[in-house]
């Protein structure tokens, strides 16, 4: 029996999304183990409920759990999936909003870089740390699947704390941005072949072509002619934009993009914000909806006379638990350490590469050498994430200045002295969900 554990279950849509494509997977089906662990003792419950109605839908009888006590759920897992959200959209994403604004620091996301990146990480990573040494003490063979922002700081960090855990970080932005660019060039995302490498929310696709009936097309041609006409979807002009600027597309989003670079939010140039179509404050205005619409979502995933739809997402965890457990290999872009797979990245840093995945474990392919522009674009982020994660696991106060000063977009906007009082403010107003720094 496979004993999989979800931290942060109560992500209801996500986890649902999740556990759908494990039940789903015949060689897994009934043979696992589903535990639930979330702090919210409501939306645990209705993904409980959810989590077992998925198992009714596909007539397996399996065994399901779910609980606060985190350390019972881990107790014996084969794996462990974390996604969960500390802090919460209230107080915490709010915060990393609303005080940078005062400031005239503008955000999309602010998950994964800028100031808003760099509190997730520093309130994240020490509940990371707890995990983990649960993990070594119960459950010391599981693999961990992480799918918590921010994805790069948070991996870099697992694999200071625990360099022998096996873990690999996961997200949907490689597949995710094939598919869109399948759809802009009219084509069947099946017949799409790539290579894709960088970091994650930064990685480029390094070839993309269409293989169909033993021919081969590389598309970035049509690509680079959809940029300069301007044929582009309206979401994704700042992508295209970079795309005519440095010759390689960029797998997140262009608002989460916009964050990452000095290029796109300028306070003083609200055409850009118009050009580029940015939708500033968005994670804000998605939660915002999502909270509006969660009770009534919520009693439709509870209520038994409403069909449940149960399909197979393009997420990455069930093929990665059925290539370990039953060698059915598998190939996906993986968060691992570096250690040379990108000869001119960092040593010490996690890349999001192909990843190998059989019985014999998570197995990076090598890389070499990216492109020199898209290297050194990579590091400005860089920068950030190991100033951001050398600040949670020293102690020490003064790298978290230096990761903002570090930010691109921060530092395009704010002065020194802004950027300091900034992030004091941060620092105070996060309060017990942050450990004291010197």
């Amino acid at each position: 029996m496979i004993r999989i554990t979800l931290i942060g279950a109560g992500s209801t849509v996500f986890a649902k999304r999740l556990v759908g494509d494990i039940l789903l997977t015949p060689e897994l089906g009934s043979g696992v183990e589903i535990m639930l662990h979330d702090i919210d003792t409501e939306r645990l419950k209705t993904s409980e409920i959810v989590t077992k109605r998925l198992a009714e839908s596909l007539g397996l009888e399996i065994s399901i759990q779910a609980s606060t006590d985190r350390r019972a759920m881990l107790k014996g897992s084969n794996y462990v999936i974390l996604m969960m959200q500390v802090g919460g959209y209230h107080p915490s994403t709010v915060t990393d909003f609303e005080i940078p604004k005062k400031y005239g620091l503008r955000q999309t996301i602010a998950d994964t870089l800028g100031v808003g990146g760099i509190m997730r990480g520093l309130r994240t990573i020490p509940v990371v740390k707890e995990i983990l040494e649960e993990m070594q003490e119960i459950c010391p063979d599981a693999t961990l699947l992480n799918y918590v922002n921010p994805m790069v700081m948070l991996c870099m960090a697992i694999n200071r704390l625990a360099p022998e855990q096996k873990m690999v970080g996961l997200c949907h932005s490689v597949q995710g941005t094939a598919e869109e660019l399948a759809k802009d060039l009219g084509e069947e995302v099946d017949s799409i072949h790539y290579f894709c490498a960088g970091i994650n929310h930064m990685s480029f696709y390094l070839n993309f072509e269409k293989k169909q009936h033993g021919t081969k097309e590389d598309l970035y041609p049509r690509l680079m002619e959809l940029a300069r006409n301007g044929n582009v979807p309206k979401e994704n002009r700042v992508r295209y934009e970079i795309l005519q600027r440095l010759g390689y597309f960029v797998t997140e989003s262009s608002e989460h993009f916009a964050e990452y670079t000095p290029w796109f939010i300028k306070r003083d140039r609200p055409d850009l914000i118009e050009q580029y179509n940015i939708p500033l404050d968005e994670y804000i205005t998605r939660c915002e909806n999502q909270i509006a619409e969660w009770d009534q979502l919520k009693n439709e995933l509870e209520d038994e006379s409403v069909q449940l739809d149960v399909c197979q997402s393009h997420e990455y965890a069930a093929s990665i638990i059925n290539a370990l457990e039953h060698g059915n290999a598998t190939v996906i872009n993986g968060n691992v350490a570096n250690q040379g797979v990108i000869s001119n990245l960092p040593s010490n840093i996690s890349v999001e590469v192909p990843c190998h995945i059989d019985q014999n474990g998570i197995q990076p392919v090598h890389v070499g050498a990216l492109p020199p522009q898209l290297a050194a674009l990579i590091m400005t982020n860089v920068n950030v994430q190991q100033l951001t994660v050398e600040a949670a696991l020293t102690g020490k106060r003064e790298h978290i200045y230096h990761a903002a000063m570090m930010d691109p977009h921060t530092a395009a906007e704010l002065s020194v002295d802004q950027i300091w009082k900034l992030v004091d403010e941060l620092i105070d107003a996060h309060g017990s969900l942050l450990p004291s720094y010197q």
